[in-house]
């Protein structure tokens, strides 16, 4: 039967993609243009599973994108407002070009502008969708606010990410929702819990540094106009769930203690109130104030399925979290001028302390090094000429390591010009098998209100091991006599005493018997397994045999560090 010759690549997945130059001139746009579309509206390149058959037989490198997607952007507004400002641009060319001065300031004062706000509600339908997705946004505005004013971005963009930034922190200092931070070589990691979600960012540290020249600046501003959008709404959105006023004012109190008489000479008066806020030293303004908010505390219910036993554990740790989030509360904290001011502001702050520093490093200084409530300095040199006798000289880590330990270290591993101990990251957690460094070890029994003392141990274990050799070299001693008495015997031909001794009644471990025939189960079960179900079983098996030799081998290599620390010790002491 004759019919109709079936074309190639008119069918099936051929259909389904189209490539990236096609469907730029689908949409009448420039390849930036394009590709800025494309960032804002979430829209990615798809790699084929038959990438020869979409290619229609070609091998050439192409990027495609799916035809629905490219249809969905037909109809996007801000394809409308590209094009007016490409409009725009040409027509300003020509005014400069014919020095129309009048025309050019018609122009400028027309300029066609755009809002992200449609495509914020399309991508993020819900507040929390927007929560789960505010990591990248805040690591992106914290980058850009610590960019110097060069020609890389626009002045405006930077200002606006730090007034978002600092909006932020001011935030979860009110709302105390910071649960962890970590120092690397990145910057700094912290974590918060917003609404019941779990939001990591990274501050770069404050560093002057060149822009790399490999970098498009283009793409990221692109990135950087859609993450300021959202993050704006939903800093709105979290201050209103707090009472706060947005944007953000100082509390009337506040405000009059931070009323300095010479603070025109850092600031001008517009920029004066704004540093203030971005000092993080005081408190926000409420729409209704904190004496007229009735605190009513909600009974607790088990949840369905949930038993005593874990609406326990549950609250268990609710009571944890509470004691956490007040663990600086009633200390004063005096930061000097050569530790990194605005991390350590904003972590005491989160936890309930007081802090401040001296006013010639910044606005919003609260109370001199001079006073005598202050119960921390926090330094970072090896001595300070003038000291408090009621107040503790500690190092940066201290604050740090209290928050992930989540109780009030001791301050004598801090003190000015003592070796640090590691910084351990709160993010990593040790599951069973796992290596778990002396140091965590040590956190771990604090936390459970035990107190380590390590150094009398030490010196315990140095005294023992000595001990232990003495007995040894005895034992030795004594046998090599035995050994002699023997020799001599045999070469005199004497013959060796033969000794008759009561035999012992040999007691049988019950416990022991049990683990035996456990094992011999366990064998068993081994051998009747199906081969594809012993696979698995070897595969897991082997699994857990590398984790453990992991284990050994980073305790080995830990010993092994601790030991020749010891032997410096003792030629130290020598």
């Amino acid at each position: 039967m004759g019919g109709l010759q079936k074309k190639k690549f008119e069918r099936g997945s051929a259909t389904n993609y189209i490539t990236r130059n096609r469907a730029r001139k689908k949409l009448m746009l420039s390849l930036p243009d394009f590709r800025r579309l494309c960032i804002l509206k979430g829209i990615y390149p798809h790699e084929p599973k038959h990438k020869k058959k979409v290619n229609k037989g070609s091998t050439a490198p192409r990027t495609f994108y799916l035809l629905k997607d490219i249809r969905f952007l037909l109809h996007e507004p801000i394809v409308s407002k590209f094009r007016e400002y490409k409009i725009f641009v040409r027509k300003l060319k020509r005014a400069y070009g014919k020095t129309e001065w009048s025309a050019v300031e018609r122009l400028k004062e027309n300029k066609p502008t755009y809002k992200l706000d449609h495509i914020v509600k399309e991508r993020y339908p819900t507040f929390i969708d927007a929560l789960r997705d505010i990591d990248d946004a805040l690591c992106m505005c914290f980058l850009f606010s610590t960019f110097a004013r060069t020609g890389k971005c626009h002045v405006q963009t930077i200002q606006l990410c730090r007034r978002l930034t600092v909006e932020w922190m001011n935030y979860v200092i009110t709302s105390r929702a910071l649960r962890k931070v970590f120092l690397s070589i990145k910057g700094i990691y912290y974590q918060a819990e917003v609404m019941g979600q779990l939001i990591t960012w990274l501050v770069p540290y404050q560093f002057s540094h060149d822009h790399p020249t490999d970098v498009d600046y283009r793409v990221m501003a692109t990135f950087t106009e859609l993450y300021t959008t959202l993050l704006g709404f939903v800093n709105f959105r979290l201050y209103q769930s707090l009472n706060l006023v947005y944007p953000p004012k100082l509390d009337s109190k506040a405000e009059l203690e931070l009323k300095e008489e010479n603070e025109d000479d850092y600031a001008m008066s517009s920029e004066s109130y704004y540093e203030k806020l971005s000092a993080l030293s005081s408190s926000l303004a409420r729409v209704v104030s904190t004496e007229e908010e009735e605190e009513a505390k909600l009974d607790q219910f088990p949840v369905e399925g949930e038993d005593m036993d874990k609406m326990e554990a549950r609250e268990k740790e609710q009571k944890q979290l509470e004691a956490q989030k007040k663990i600086f509360e009633g200390l004063k904290f005096f930061i000097n001028r050569e530790v990194p001011r605005e991390s350590l502001a904003f972590v005491i702050r989160c936890f309930g302390g007081q802090v401040s520093w001296d006013k010639s490093v910044c606005i919003g200084s609260t109370y001199d090094v001079t006073d005598e409530t202050i119960t921390h300095q926090v330094v970072d040199r090896p001595n300070v000429d003038k000291q408090y006798m009621n107040r503790y000289y500690i190092q940066p880590q201290w604050v740090y390591d209290c928050v992930n330990a989540k109780i009030l270290l001791p301050v004598e591993d801090y003190f000015l010009g003592v070796t640090l101990p590691p910084h351990l990251s709160p993010f990593v957690e040790e599951k069973e098998g796992d290596y778990v460094p002396p140091e965590k070890l040590k956190i771990m029994a604090l936390q459970r209100g035990e107190q380590p003392e390590e150094e009398e141990e030490e010196e315990e274990e140095d005294d023992d091991d000595d001990d232990d050799e003495e007995e040894e070299d005895e034992e030795e001693e004594a046998e090599e006599k035995n050994l002699k008495k023997m020799e001599k015997q045999k070469s005199q031909g004497k013959s060796l005493e033969v000794k008759v001794t009561p035999g012992k009644l040999k007691v049988e471990n019950p416990a022991r018997l049990e683990q035996e025939e456990k094992a011999e189960e366990k064998r068993l079960a081994i051998m009747m397994m199906k081969k594809k179900e012993k696979y698995l079983y070897d595969k897991i098996m082997f699994g857990k045999k590398r984790k453990v030799r992991e284990a050994n081998k980073l305790a080995a290599k830990r010993k092994a560090h601790d030991d020749a620390e010891k032997a410096k010790k003792k030629k130290a002491r020598k």
